[in-house]
Order: structure tokens, then sequence, then C-alpha cells
């Protein structure tokens, strides 16, 4: 029985674009990779020329992709100012690792020349992500970012604009992931932001009624188009985004580059336990959010909620009930036990929880949000707090309760009833897993 293949150039150019990315891969047992072999296996340079033969495609397996990072992506500081970059995952996408969200406050809690204040001033300190959501205000959120943006004259190149598709309206094809609302809701969008293209493209939430494959077809598809740069998933299990990227390896589709996910002292487990693995086997960055717990982190409570606190604002009503709740009024308390914690830092209990959601190497930015430029000058000033030494190397501070923290070079590692300094001669960094663990349980 014979067996044809054939290769057309259709099936040249669909592969070109993965073979830039991962450049030739090598034909087991030697060669250039080149995928044509010589029927006569003449060696390379020896002899005379073969005979022509015709150059058959070589399957691909679909495993996990070839990850051309040996090491560490680099972080690097920006000029003139203490902004620091890092990669988006592991995309060549560069995203300071802290960036403006624009949830509850833009459109909506504060006034549009409040929110244009904030993000000049986040855009001088070197802020160069901002992200938005369809489903924010009514669509307001995006109006305004749009204007602003419009009104400033930024160079396009220069800053990062993410929004969220899923919830776009109140008819039964206005919402989810399937590939009419992608499209349009994508178009939509760009309408309010009043520009012809977004950087990353979320999908925010997974979709049981839309098939994976529709997913990333659709994805790829706005990418195709130059609707968006790059797609990413928000609040989507582990699970979920390993079927979105098998999908794309199997169809040469293009996998989701980021994961946006809520992490803080008290919502730990995904970013700590999940992501970082996605993020070794198939490159996917995390951008997080609510670094402050929706604004419950910071010293300036004192165990009540402030004006400013969103729960206050119509329509959130249910994040106040969950801050008055039992479980709310426990993590109160537990934010005020960290204050000897900032004090011995000379820093705020905000800048501290801040600075702890950096140090996850799977984080490619933390999501601010602020609604004055106080908060935001406090926020910024976070960046200061990771690298501060504090005289001793490790150290033991007790609190309130019998707990303790381990301080390693003035950042905090560990917190607990009973605190293991690292064995001699290891960085206490390598025990960063267990941060927190039972504080926040």
């Amino acid at each position: 029985m014979q067996v044809s293949i054939a290769c057309t150039e259709q099936n040249l150019r669909s592969r070109s674009s993965e073979d830039r990315l991962c450049g030739p891969r090598p034909i087991p047992g030697g060669g250039n990779g080149s995928g044509v072999t010589s029927s006569h296996g003449n060696p390379s340079g020896g002899g005379g020329p073969g005979p022509k033969v015709r150059a058959v495609p070589v399957a691909r397996p679909l495993g996990p992709p070839a990850v051309t990072h040996s090491g560490p992506l680099r972080e690097s500081t920006g000029r003139g100012t203490s902004m620091k970059y890092r990669n988006l995952g592991k995309s060549g996408l560069r995203v300071s690792c802290l960036g403006l969200g624009t949830w509850v406050t833009f459109g909506s809690q504060i006034s549009d020349e409040t929110a244009e204040n904030l993000m000049t001033v986040a855009y001088e300190h070197g802020v160069n992500l901002f992200d938005t959501a369809e489903v924010y205000a009514a669509g307001k959120a995006e109006r305004t970012l749009g204007n602003i943006l419009k009104s400033k004259g930024w160079r396009r190149s220069s800053y990062i604009i993410t929004t969220k598709i899923f919830w776009g309206g109140q008819a039964e094809t206005e919402r989810g992931l399937s590939r009419k609302h992608i499209i349009e809701g994508l178009w939509g969008s760009l309408e309010r932001l009043q520009l012809g293209y977004v950087d990353i493209v979320f999908a925010n939430r997974s979709d049981p009624n839309s098939p994976m494959e529709e997913i990333v077809r659709a994805m790829t598809f706005v990418i195709n188009q130059g609707l968006a740069l790059y797609w990413g998933t928000s609040r989507w299990g582990a699970t979920e985004i390993m079927e979105a990227y098998s999908v794309a390896r199997q169809f040469n589709l293009i996998p989701p580059a980021c994961e946006q996910a809520e992490y803080h002292l008290f919502q730990r487990d995904k970013v700590e336990t999940q992501l970082p693995e996605l993020y070794h086997k198939i490159g996917v960055g995390s951008v997080t959010w609510s670094p402050l717990t929706c604004g419950v982190i910071t010293s300036k409570h004192e165990g009540r909620i402030p004006e400013t606190y969103k729960g206050t604002i119509k329509g959130y009503q249910w994040l106040k009930d969950k801050v008055q709740g039992e479980d709310g009024k426990k993590q109160q308390v537990k934010v005020m036990d960290l204050l000897p914690i900032a004090h011995q830092m000379g820093c705020t209990v905000a800048q501290l929880s801040i600075a702890w959601c950096l140090r996850s190497e799977a984080v490619s930015s933390v999501l601010l949000e602020v609604s004055n430029m106080e908060q935001l000058m406090e926020n910024l000033g976070a960046l200061q707090v990771s690298g501060r030494a504090g005289g001793k190397e490790e150290e033991v501070i007790r609190v309130g309760g019998g707990d303790c923290a381990l301080l390693y070079q003035g950042s905090i590692l560990l917190w607990g009833s009973q605190v293991p300094l690292p064995s001699p001669g290891t960085p206490g960094s390598r025990r960063l897993p267990l941060l927190f663990r039972c504080w926040a349980s």
C-alpha cells in the first residue's frame, strides 16, 4: 500500500509563523532540521551531489513547545524612572511590573479629570500597561480611557492597552465567548477606546457553552486581522488554559500568552501553585489584580471601612457585605498584625503587600486599583520595598498572638507560630512558597 504526502504552499505558509518563533527543529540523529533527506544517504559535504529528492514535511509532535529561553528572563529598570519591566510570560512583550486598572474607578467612582491625572502620573512614572474591560461601568471605562489617550497624544507604541471580552450586553449573543461575540465585542471595545487595536484581549472567564476550538480560532482570527496583538485568559483554571494551549498546538493556532488572576495575601493558591508550572511548561505569564484585596489591605482602615472603599459604591454592595462578613473581619484583624512588619521594613502595609506580589517569577505585572493621587504614589513606592535591605540578613520579629515573621535582606519570607530559619548557605527566598501560609489560612 502506497501513502502519498502532499506538501502544499498553504501548508508551508501556515507553518511559517511558528518556524519564525521556534526556529528549525533538529532531526533525531543529526541533520540541519530541514526535513529533507537523501535516499542514497550521502553525508553533507561528502562525495558528489546525490539525486534530487522531493522535500517531505516532518510531522511536529503535539507536546510542550520548544522554549528558547534557557534561563530566567531579565528584569530591567526604565530610563529616568524606578519602574521595572518584565516579559509577558515568555513572550517578547515588555510590560511594566505595575499596571493601572480601571475596574470600578474609571467612568464610575472618579471623575474623568481625576482619571486623566492618575493616568498621566502613572505614565510619567514608567507605567505602560493600562487594563480595562467591555463590562466596566457598562463601557464607560473604555470610553474614558480612550478619551484620555486621544487627548494626551502619546505614541501608540509607548503603552499597552488590554481589554476583556465576555459581558457585553443584555442580549444572549452579546455575552460569552462565541466567535460572534469575541469579534463583535472587540469591535465595540475598539470603537469606545478610539484605537485601531489593543495589545492584549482577554477572555474574561471561561465559557462552558462555547467549544474551546471555537474560542481559540476566534482569538487567532482577531490577532491575524490586526485587532489585537496577543490574547490571554482571565479567571480560567489551569486545565482550561492547558486545553486552550493544546488546541492551539493541534490546529496551528495562537495559544494564550498570559492569565489574569486575583492575587493577594488571602488569595494565593492559583498563582503560587498552578501558574508557575504553566509558566515553565508553556510560557504563560500572569497579570494579577486586587493586590490589596479590593482595598481591604491598607494601614488606614484601622478596622473600619473607609468612605472611598469600593463596596460603598452603588452596584458593589456585595463587596461591602464580603468585607463585613466573618471572613472579612478576620482578614482585617490580620491586616492590622502586618503593621509591625511594615514598620520594620520602613514601608506601609499596602506597599508591603504589593511588593510581596511582585516576588513571584511567574507574575509579569500587578494591576493597581487607585482612586486618588495619594494612593497611586503610595502604591508606586512598592518598587522601593522589594530591594530594601534591613540590617541583618536573617531576622525574626515577633508580633501579637505568638506569631512571628522571618525577614531576609529586609523582605518578609515566612509567617507563622513556628518559623524555621533557612538552612546555612540556602537563600531565604527559596522558601517563598511558604510565605504567610500559616498567617493567611
